[in-house]
């Protein structure tokens, strides 16, 4: 969704026929993108992505059968397992798929998009769904009814979303589109530029700091999406780092290292006033237990257990086994 952010500011200002698709209801389809959406104006152009591009025809017609001045839309569409195969998707699937006018859209939520900010959009359908209105709704807000409830509970996740909400007024779509998880890594060397790396793929945002002072200024900065993983081994770095992510109520706060390095940070934290409560939310040692041995594998487990920490997940990562680190 974010990538179309300039296209849809352009559109509107040239004045286009044009609808923002996004899917209400999904079942099968496998692995799927969940800020996949497409634009659609009524002369055939598209924008974006959805479902690998296999109903963009189907939603294209649609958009044209409404023409100006028409409505929002709600489109049944499926595609069989030989269709879904051409199409590179890993199965067949059915879904309910929104065309909203593209004009009923608030341009704030464009904007927020383009800057990256974590942003949820609420869209209450009316019954039959012929129209839409759209509101924005930021992180942090203070929630004004269920929806805006749900929509925080969605960026709290760190993890695009959308899930539908069904009352008595209609239909209420709920998506949200947290910023993109910052990884704040104390350290430098291999396993770094691996874990970075690793990061991109996800298409999170990492940095590298070296000094605990560095970590602070970074973390404070970018609070709203930061996870740290530390790897420096330093007394001086690590206590610090650790004691400043704890207070900021940093989300996924990671550190490498033997549990002999591990109950030595332990015992700084706490000799630095860290309670009993905020060491527990400290996962050390890092990351999921896969049996990781080279760098590549370390940073997929580390990345794998924040993904799963931002997610709500209870996957069992190193810190809950008593086993030796191999």
């Amino acid at each position: 969704m974010r990538e179309l952010a300039e296209t849809a500011r352009q559109w509107v200002a040239e004045g286009r026929v044009a609808f923002l698709a996004r899917p209400v209801t999904e079942q099968g389809f496998g692995p799927r993108d969940p800020a996949g959406a497409v634009l659609v104006d009524a002369r055939g152009e598209c924008a974006g992505a959805l479902y690998r591009g296999v109903f963009d025809a189907e939603l294209v017609a649609e958009a044209g059968a409404i023409g100006a001045g028409g409505g929002a839309r709600v489109c049944e569409v499926s595609v069989g397992a030989g269709e879904a195969t051409e199409a590179k998707l890993t199965c067949g699937g059915q879904a309910e798929v929104l065309l909203q006018p593209l004009s009923t859209i608030p341009a704030e939520w464009w904007e927020l998009l383009g800057t990256g900010a974590g942003v949820a959009l609420v869209t209450r359908l009316s019954e039959g769904a012929d129209a839409a209105v759209s509101e924005v709704v930021r992180a942090g807000g203070v929630p004004a009814d269920d929806a805006a409830r749900r929509a925080g509970e969605l960026l709290g996740t760190r993890r695009p979303g959308r899930d539908a909400l069904y009352g008595g007024s209609g239909l209420v779509l709920v998506e949200a589109y947290p910023s993109a998880p910052y990884v704040v890594i104390g350290g430098a060397g291999e396993l770094a530029e691996v874990i970075g790396a690793q990061a991109a793929l996800l298409g999170w945002e990492a940095v590298t700091v070296g000094s605990a002072g560095e970590a602070e200024k970074v973390l404070t900065q970018h609070r709203d999406a930061a996870c740290l993983v530390l790897l420096s081994h330093e007394p001086d770095f690590d206590v610090p780092s650790l004691r400043t992510a704890l207070a900021l109520g940093i989300p996924y706060v990671g550190a490498l290292g033997s549990r002999r390095t591990t109950a030595r940070r332990r015992e700084g934290l706490l000799a630095a006033g860290v309670g009993e409560a905020e060491l527990a939310r400290v996962h050390g040692p890092i990351g999921l237990d896969l049996g990781a041995k080279t760098p590549a594998e370390t940073a997929l487990a580390i990345c794998a257990e924040i993904l799963g920490v931002l997610g709500g997940r209870d996957a069992r990562g190193l810190r809950d086994s008593d086993g030796p680190l191999r």
